[in-house]
């Protein structure tokens, strides 16, 4: 027997000598592209902008090494501190507003009725429309004298208005474009997550007497609180980093009311041609979005879904 597994292991020794060998796959002829396009696209701009904003560098001159003066400049720019207020009141008013009318909108579009398809058709055509042609449009619609909003208010009673001309309306005029043109995103999400909905409790909870605003509150609303979480990170942070609608239409005027920090930071380096200190602005602006979109994300992790019992 011992004569057998021998002579058997050496035969297939032998058989094997012939097979070729298969070795491992490797994929980083494929990957290795992939790296050199983000190094690139994303990482080289990223550390050439770090080495900007330690710089003194006015377009057209040498630049010189200043380490840390450029942020240090900013934490006493009052100039700085106004835009970044603009930016927080701007952005929670792009996110509630919204968030307010596309949750209404998906509740009625949910319902059944003649017509519904055309009318969410209708509903969501503000939303394939490009930004600058959008601020257009409503910098005509703004205007004193020839605007039609004034018009329709003055239908009704109500004086002109001066909307993005004065420094006390122009964010809420801004806010109400965002608003016309990204309700119809957050109605689409939200009626994702009212497709998804059981209709189970709600028969339970007509039998039981409970009127519109009770099923709303303690079945529908805690339901679909993941897909508002989602409709608030997406907006979020569209919302802090908007640029073209603010300046298209008012450019962070009048004076400096409704500018922003990507407003200041184009100023900074494109106008003023301050390259050092806009570079800055941006690496602090950088960091306080990938800030509000980790916390975004923390709270989404902590949003689950609920059902009507509240497990």
């Amino acid at each position: 027997m011992a004569s057998v597994s021998i002579e058997d292991t050496a035969a297939k020794a032998a058989a094997g000598k012939g097979k070729p060998r298969r070795l491992a796959p490797n994929y980083w002829p494929f990957v290795i592209p992939a790296l050199i396009v983000i190094a690139a696209v994303i990482v080289f701009p990223w550390v050439f902008t770090l080495w900007m904003s330690v710089n003194k560098w006015t377009l057209g001159q040498s630049q010189s090494f200043v380490g840390l003066d450029n942020y240090v400049r900013l934490a006493t720019d009052m100039r700085f501190w106004e835009s970044l207020w603009h930016t927080v009141l701007y952005t929670v008013l792009s996110v509630v507003g919204p968030l307010i009318f596309g949750t209404l909108a998906a509740l009625i579009f949910d319902a059944n009725f003649p017509l519904r398809g055309f009318l969410r058709g209708i509903f969501v055509m503000p939303m394939m429309a490009t930004p600058v042609a959008v601020a257009l449009v409503w910098t005509m619609m703004f205007h004193p004298q020839l605007g039609v909003l004034n018009y329709l208010l003055s239908l009704v009673g109500i004086g002109p208005q001066e909307w993005i001309y004065n420094q006390a309306s122009v964010i809420p005029s801004l806010v109400l474009v965002e608003v016309w043109q990204w309700t119809p995103l957050v109605m689409l999400i939200v009626l994702g997550g009212l497709a998804s909905v059981p209709r189970e409790p709600y028969e339970s909870a007509e039998i039981d007497g409970a009127n519109a605003w009770q099923k709303f509150r303690y079945l529908t609303l805690p339901m679909i609180s993941p897909f508002l979480m989602i409709a608030v990170i997406i907006r979020g942070i569209d919302a802090i980093k908007s640029f073209d609608i603010i300046y298209a239409m008012t450019q962070g005027g009048p004076g400096t009311a409704s500018e922003t920090i990507n407003i200041y930071l184009y100023n900074t380096a494109f106008s003023y041609y301050d390259i050092g200190y806009g570079s800055a602005m941006a690496v602090v602006f950088f960091i306080l979005i990938v800030a509000l979109s980790f916390m975004l994300l923390m709270m989404r992790q902590r949003t689950k879904w609920t059902d009507a019992e509240g497990h």
